[in-house]
């Protein structure tokens, strides 16, 4: 490797979240600040809430059903097709 290319590296670099917690971790910049943090993140905290923006879960469970629908009323119609074909 070439010298005098690579950052130099700070292995207690201290990082600080917006919800006042501080930690240290190993980094190539002495000081960090953060908006989340393990500490006060919604995924690791327990408080994660799923946002459905304009009820697209609403829109896609309801274009499921038209589908579900459609599957059923082509095996109606393939079973009334073999009914009559059984006749003839």
């Amino acid at each position: 490797m070439k010298k005098e290319i690579h950052p130099k590296y700070f292995e207690t670099a201290t990082v600080r979240c917006a919800c006042g917690n501080t930690f240290t971790v190993g980094s190539t910049k002495e000081y960090l600040e953060v908006e989340v943090c393990p500490k006060c993140h919604p995924f690791y905290t327990g408080k994660e809430k799923i946002m459905d923006t304009m009820g697209q879960i609403q829109k896609f469970n309801k274009k499921m059903e038209g589908r579900k629908q459609d599957l059923v009323s082509k095996k109606a119609k393939k079973a009334a097709k073999k009914e009559s074909k059984k006749k003839s």
